[in-house]
This record gives structure tokens, C-alpha cells and sequence, in this order.
């Protein structure tokens, strides 16, 4: 049991320490990244490692705390300068407080040996990046979300509810909403709310979600048909577009964007961060190929995990999503000298970006038979 806990907290500080830094990677493979990217990341990663083998050295029995803390501390304070500029502005969450239990954490040298593989691997693998990430939640959701307004008939208290949407080209949310909806009375009287949206394939706290605050307004009438063309793409059954007492809404104004995208993947998006960056193309069908692959090739997944990540040996590997750079897939190990299962998720990354559906399939195809080598 002893084992199964250091374990457990060293696979989530792992997570921990790759997060943050890599939700704001730059949006191509590591090939065609800029090389003050790479140095930067590079020098952080080199000492990093030279400050992890001198601790090691030092002792192997750590209490749970000062272990986790020392590891956190290494990677908050061993920051370059170009990443404190990029950073600048941004909240970004670089960890989590863990009470101390007192019992001693003896580190199995081959298990720290793989979690050490999966944390370099996963520091490096390319991802969408939040901007990018952001857009491309909202653009391909279910089109249902949370909206909170400042409730009229409540003063002070936050009203909840749950309502349909569609964003235009620029990523604002669309709304129509009936003239006796609390909401509709609620937005009249105060337009600024927010909008809580979360991944069409939220299952949990590891999967993404964004939170969107802002003003929201009654769409011009001028505007109404071309808005309702927009609604009805993404919402076809709305019959209730053609009732006159339901008026079309828009978030004109997005003033703040939070965003979560699973574990240690926190941070916030600028409007015109937002705005300007583009949903990704693969990601609007990517969901259909994972679902392939989850139901007819398992042991593929399995086995590309494998070949990534030396070592690290799954039982499951359910594919959540896939976009232009690659895969996340969600998966379930039992570590080394433990009977208890772990789940997690990770960044299974293509060797180079894919364009679209015929480059998906083909690059599925040479990572499988690579995999099987």
C-alpha cells in the first residue's frame, strides 16, 4: 500500500510538472519549432534532471511531502527568462499542496526509472496549445453549456442555467432565448455573465473545459437571419427560432477566458488570443477516429504507447481525442510491484502535423507498424 501511494503522487506530480509548460507550446511538432523554444525548454529540462539525480543521491526514503515539494520547487523556480516573459500576464497553476501523512516513500529505482521516460516524453510532446485548445472546445461542442447570470429576482446570487449555443466565426456564443426565460430577464437588467463549456467527450475532471465571461446583448435585428443560420447549424431541430417571443442573443464582449484541460493544464486565454486563433480541422472528425480505434484496435494504441514511452506498459488505452498534432489518450497500468491499478491520461503525439482525414489514417497506420517492430 505504501508503495501504491508514492507511487499514485509521483505519476500526478509528474503530470504536474508538464503541464503548465506545455499548454503554452508553440502549435507545430518539435521539428518546426523556433529554436528559442527549444533552448529554453531544453536548458530547464537539463537542470531540472542534474538537480533530481543530486537529490536522489543524497536519500532515498522521503516523507511524501518534502518529496513532492522538492520537486514541485525545483520545477517553479528553474524557469528561464524567455518563459517568465511569455508567461507574463498569465495565471498559470503550477501545482498542488499535499498534506503530509509521515509514512516513508521507498522509490522503486525501475518504476522511477519509467515515470522519469513518461515525464520527458510527455514535457516534449507537441500539443494544440490553449488558444488553439480553447477554440476548438467551443467550435466543435455539443452546443449545450452552464450560463451564470446576476440574478434580478435574487440580488446578489448567481443564477444557473443550462442553454443552447452556437459561436460565429469569431468564437462569440450565440444564444435565443424566450422573453419569460429567468435568464433573458436576468441578462435585460445586467448583461454581464459567464458561460461554462466543457468537451463533448467530458467524462471527469481530467477532461477539458473552458469558462468564457463577458456582456451578453440582443442581436440586431438586421442581423436576426444570417444569426439563425449560424444557430440552426449547429441546433437543426430548433423549431423555436420562428416564435416571436424568443429573441436571438450574442457574447459580444468576452472579457475573461478560463481554461482547464485536465489535469494540471490550467490557464488563461486573452480575447484576442481567442479570437484570432483558429479551430483545429482534424478535431471536427477526430472524435469518429478515436472511436474506431477504441473499438476495433485497442492493441494498437497499447502497443504505440509501448514504443513511445520505454517501459511503460498499459492494460487499457482509450483514445479521448485526436487533432493535428495528435492523440490523448486515457490509460490504466499497474505499477511495478503494486496490485492497484492506476488511470491517467497522456499526450500520445504524431511524428508531423496531418492535414486531414487521409493523412489521419495513414499516419495511424505507420505509427502501428512501427509500434509492432
Amino acid at each position: 500500500m505504501i508503495f501504491y501511494q508514492a507511487s499514485k503522487y509521483l505519476i500526478a506530480t509528474l503530470l504536474l510538472l508538464i503541464g503548465p509548460t506545455s499548454g503554452f507550446k508553440a502549435q507545430l511538432p518539435p521539428a518546426v519549432r523556433s529554436s528559442s523554444f527549444e533552448k529554453s525548454s531544453s536548458s530547464t529540462s537539463s537542470r531540472n534532471g542534474n538537480v533530481f539525480q543530486a537529490r536522489e543521491k543524497k536519500r532515498r526514503v522521503l516523507t511524501e511531502k518534502n518529496y513532492l515539494q522538492q520537486l514541485l520547487h525545483s520545477s517553479a523556480t528553474d524557469t528561464t527568462d524567455d518563459e517568465k516573459k511569455k508567461n507574463e500576464g498569465k495565471k498559470i497553476i503550477t501545482g498542488h499542496d499535499v498534506k503530509n501523512t509521515g509514512a516513508p516513500v521507498e522509490i522503486d529505482p525501475e518504476e522511477l526509472k519509467i515515470q522519469q521516460a513518461f515525464a520527458e516524453h510527455q514535457q516534449n510532446a507537441p500539443k494544440l496549445g490553449f488558444p488553439v485548445d480553447v477554440r476548438t472546445l467551443v467550435e466543435y461542442n455539443h452546443g449545450y453549456a452552464v450560463m451564470s447570470t446576476n440574478s434580478k429576482l435574487n440580488p446578489g446570487f448567481p443564477g444557473g442555467s443550462v442553454v443552447g449555443f452556437s459561436p460565429d466565426e469569431f468564437g462569440r456564443p450565440i444564444f435565443i432565448f424566450s422573453s419569460i426565460s429567468t435568464h433573458t430577464q436576468d441578462l435585460i437588467a445586467d448583461p454581464r455573465c459567464s458561460i461554462t463549456i466543457a468537451s463533448k467527450e467530458f467524462k471527469g475532471a481530467a477532461d477539458g473545459r473552458v469558462n468564457l465571461m463577458g456582456e451578453v446583448n440582443k442581436v440586431p435585428e438586421e442581423e436576426r437571419e444570417s444569426i439563425k443560420a449560424i444557430y440552426l447549424k449547429k441546433h437543426p431541430n430548433a423549431f423555436w427560432v420562428e416564435f416571436g417571443d424568443f429573441t436571438f442573443f450574442r457574447m459580444d464582449n468576452i472579457m475573461d477566458i478560463r481554461f482547464v484541460g485536465g489535469f494540471a493544464r490550467a490557464g488563461k486565454v486573452t480575447p484576442d488570443e481567442y479570437k484570432n486563433a483558429n479551430p483545429d480541422v482534424i478535431s471536427a472528425f477526430g472524435k469518429r477516429v478515436a472511436d474506431h480505434m477504441n473499438d476495433d484496435h485497442m492493441n494498437a494504441t497499447i502497443q504505440m504507447v509501448a514504443s513511445q514511452i520505454p517501459g511503460l506498459i498499459v492494460d487499457e488505452a482509450i483514445i479521448t481525442s485526436v487533432d493535428s498534432l495528435g492523440m490523448f489518450v486515457k490509460v490504466k497500468r499497474t505499477p511495478r510491484a503494486s496490485d492497484q491499478p492506476q488511470e491517467f491520461k497522456l499526450r500520445l503525439p504524431f511524428p508531423r502535423q496531418v492535414l486531414n482525414r487521409a493523412d489521419v489514417k495513414k499516419i495511424i497506420v505507420e505509427m502501428t507498424n512501427s509500434s509492432a517492430e
